[in-house]
């Protein structure tokens, strides 16, 4: 039979463009195509001004994909993840533990980028790659699967034959919603501002999740900035809060997010644009159908809680490259798409379940359930086996 490539990839985010450059790297033919072209300029209107942390299994997907020489110049390493309960009467810490990735390997837990940056190194690696060929500016149509083949419409009027379609098109997937396969969904009324500042105190690479109500203040990593030690946070909170203060004036802003960061790195001085987002728990109830497989926020999306959102997604990659890798002759047929499956969905469900539960309690706002947060954050630290198993798990080590 007579393919255009041998993989579609639907969704040019991080996760895709990723996917594009590890299979390409591999040596199989590529497309992935994208309705928006990325942005790859931290100035630029529609820049995203989150960060990614990848832990230590992900940057293995980066090497393979023979993109982390361009990256590692740029990163920010994580090597204590400070959590903090300050959820007393007053804005200020009262339980401070600190889990430091040298009890458990001789790397950092994970190393931060910009987003924006991702992008650019992710789309000069495509072009560098002559069987990928990316195409931002067109997406996903439609999807008509066979045992032996699947055909993908595009905003383009074309069509393309292949073996296998990835689908990293994001949470409302529209391979998915072709495939027919649901979801379940959980909302919590919250949204999340992401930003980046500059602060007086060194951030000495340590990850900080400040917990009082409402969500997580989560203080991660960045190189310096103007000669200023500079962290990108990531603030959850109730949704209409979180949209009035993306309105709010810089000086108002600036004081009360230093305030709610118990001022542990001092005055925080804004220094990026403000960036709001939606917060849901989401999981398709299968990761792949005929020649289709799910990656991604196609397949699962969590809040921004312990770094395990994109690196749950290059798992799902990961997973997928040694399928494909060990049988290219049988890319996409049902046997590989079902191993697929059973590899991922128990794992991404224990992940997706616990960062619920984390989320939950972060939220708590009766003082009683907030006493409750920090008695647990000190019971589970107090035992070392626990508090080791938890960095191993955070990291997706079995």
């Amino acid at each position: 039979m007579a393919f255009d490539c041998d993989i579609l990839i639907s969704g040019g985010g991080i996760a895709g463009l990723t996917a594009a450059a590890a299979f390409g790297t591999a040596g199989f033919d590529v497309i992935c195509v994208d309705p928006a072209p990325p942005v790859v300029e931290k100035d630029a209107q529609d820049a995203d001004m989150r960060t990614t942390a990848f832990l230590q299994p992900a940057r293995r997907v980066l090497e393979a994909a023979e993109i982390w020489p361009a990256l590692a110049p740029y990163a920010a390493p994580l090597q204590i993840m400070r959590i903090v309960d300050a959820g007393g009467e007053v804005a200020e810490p009262r339980v401070t533990r600190e889990f430091d990735a040298s009890d458990i390997s001789n790397q950092p837990f994970g190393w931060n980028f910009p987003n924006w940056l991702l992008r650019r190194e992710l789309v000069a690696r495509l072009d560098d790659l002559p069987n990928v060929d990316f195409r931002p500016g067109t997406g996903t149509t439609s999807l008509f699967t066979r045992t032996a083949e699947a055909r993908v419409g595009l905003t383009d009027g074309s069509r393309v034959r292949c073996k296998l379609v990835v689908a990293a098109d994001g949470r409302a997937s529209p391979m998915r919603e072709a495939a027919g396969i649901s979801v379940s969904t959980r909302r919590y009324g919250q949204k999340a501002l992401a930003f980046a500042v500059t602060h007086p105190i060194p951030h000495e690479n340590v990850s900080t999740e400040v917990h009082r109500t409402g969500g997580p203040f989560t203080l991660v990593p960045l190189p310096d900035l103007d000669g200023m030690p500079s962290s990108a946070v990531v603030w959850m909170d109730d949704g209409p809060l979180t949209v009035a203060r993306a309105a709010t004036d810089t000086a108002a802003f600036e004081a009360e997010m230093s305030e709610r960061s118990c001022h542990l790195f001092g005055p925080l001085t804004l220094a990026s644009p403000r960036n709001v987002w939606p917060i849901i728990n989401q999981h398709a109830d299968r990761l792949s159908g005929e020649r289709l497989a799910l990656i991604a926020e196609a397949a699962h999306v969590v809040p921004p809680i312990g770094a395990q959102g994109l690196n749950m997604s290059l798992n799902d990659l990961a997973c997928l490259l040694v399928l494909a890798v060990a049988h290219p002759e049988t890319l996409g047929d049902a046997a590989m798409l079902e191993k697929y499956h059973k590899a991922r969905y128990a794992d991404i469900q224990l992940r997706v379940r616990g960062i619920d539960l984390l989320n939950r309690a972060s939220q708590a706002s009766s003082p009683l359930a907030r006493d409750a947060r920090a008695a647990g954050l000190n019971a589970l630290y107090a035992m070392p086996q626990v508090r080791k198993m938890l960095m191993q798990m955070g990291l997706g080590v079995r």
